[in-house]
């Protein structure tokens, strides 16, 4: 009986570490995740030789060590059971993985105490003692760098430069055009990926007061605030309507990315009529990325569906149009994969869902990730954070860029 239990706890854990093992030493995303598949190959190995030491130990003792072998292949997969089992309970979703790890977990703690309950004879201990507290302190502190320090390290950020170029009149001079140029450049070491991108371009009539303003009236534009995507200045002498958007568009391709070291410029053209009411234009060109070494977005990131035309979308959208006045949302989603093995199979699939949100008074873009059928929860801000962290999520912002608009309508 004890000895068939041995022999299933170990063949167990060896099957189960040279699977997650192989699968990340040949695709995990980062560093530790590779040293973590060559640990899980070496415990594979040294489980499955103590599957067949203990065999010898009990049945045929053809070798004076076997005891000894069999002692560190149990010890071994009491170890690694254990973290696995750590890691799954902290993170996994999968309630039989967890079953699996907490049996294999009690499993070895029992295989181990019942090998060395057969005064295994172990020769010149304190080499054994070195040659297995030192592979696995290697091992647990790989373990707790993948899973504690990694998640927590200092984020690389990409920056977004955005310049306005000289105002160009059309032919017949009744319109104008000013030139955008935008950069994105990637100084850090890190690759992202492209969840979301939005250049927009809001339009402000803006008339000068010919006395200072008065205290209530600058009270009256911050009141304002609160009802508009953007936010006017208060002034002395200015006084700002409610910007109107005047146009929106993304500015990098959707699911792509930008490689570490690497730059992304484009240059777009917003046009309006020489005659214009407005005094202002003011730009914003904004990003959603995602790290490269923390997950793995499957293409395509596509087009799922609409606010308007009676589509479902999740409650807090509803609840924005009726807020924002009226404001629509495109939704796109794609699968995201973890970045490592453990946490791939013991992990519900997640998916990222990003709402590209426009209407007469701003724009946004915005990813979450989420189990499927829980985009529309709301995370709590512990939640978010997590989320954050663990699939690096960054949001990029530049703006305003504000261009005064009286130098081009004086020439008409």
């Amino acid at each position: 009986m004890s000895l068939g239990v041995i022999e299933l706890v170990l063949l167990g854990t060896t099957v189960l570490q040279a699977r997650f093992g192989l699968e990340d030493f040949a695709h995990a995303l980062t560093f530790p995740g590779r040293v973590t598949g060559a640990v899980l190959l070496a415990v594979s190995f040294t489980t499955l030789v103590g599957a067949v030491a203990v065999l010898d130990h009990w049945v045929q003792h053809r070798f004076a060590y076997s005891g000894l072998v069999a002692l560190i292949g149990t010890f071994t997969a009491l170890l690694t059971n254990t973290m696995l089992l750590v890691e799954t309970l902290k993170d996994g979703d999968s309630t039989a993985y967890q079953s699996l790890f907490g049996a294999l977990t009690a499993g070895s703690a029992w295989a181990a105490f019942a090998v060395w309950r057969t005064s295994v004879m172990v020769p010149a201990p304190k080499r054994v003692a070195i040659a297995v507290i030192v592979p696995s302190l290697i091992a647990v502190a790989n373990f707790g760098y993948q899973n504690l320090y990694q998640p927590y390290e200092r984020e690389t950020r990409p920056v977004i430069t955005l310049s306005v170029g000289k105002a160009v009149l059309s032919t017949d001079r009744k319109a104008f055009a000013v030139p955008v140029d935008i950069t994105l450049q990637n100084r850090g070491d890190r690759s992202f990926y492209v969840l979301g991108s939005e250049f927009h371009a809001m339009a402000q009539r803006v008339a000068i007061s010919p006395t200072d303003r008065l205290r209530q009236q600058w009270r009256a534009d911050a009141d304002q605030w609160s009802k508009f995507s953007e936010v006017n200045p208060l002034s002395r002498r200015e006084i700002h309507q409610p910007g109107d958007l005047l146009a929106a568009q993304p500015w990098m391709p959707y699911g792509q990315w930008i490689e570490s070291s690497d730059t992304f410029a484009t240059q777009l053209v917003v046009e309006l009529p020489i005659t214009t009411k407005y005094e202002q234009v003011t730009f914003y060109a904004t990003a959603d990325l995602a790290r490269k070494d923390r997950l793995v977005l499957q293409p395509p990131l596509h087009y799922l569906t609409k606010s308007w035309g009676g589509k479902e979308v999740p409650e807090w959208v509803r609840k924005q149009q009726a807020k924002d006045n009226g404001s629509d949302f495109l939704v796109y989603r794609a699968r995201v994969h973890e970045n490592n093995a453990i946490d791939e199979h013991t992990r519900d699939p997640r998916f990222v869902t990003v709402y590209w949100r426009f209407g007469t008074h701003g724009v946004t873009v915005a990813a979450s990730i989420a189990r499927e059928g829980e985009e529309g929860r709301i995370p709590s801000p512990s939640e978010q954070r997590e989320v954050t962290g663990r699939y690096g999520l960054i949001d990029l912002i530049t703006g305003p860029y504000v261009r005064n608009l009286w130098d081009i309508k004086s020439q008409r």
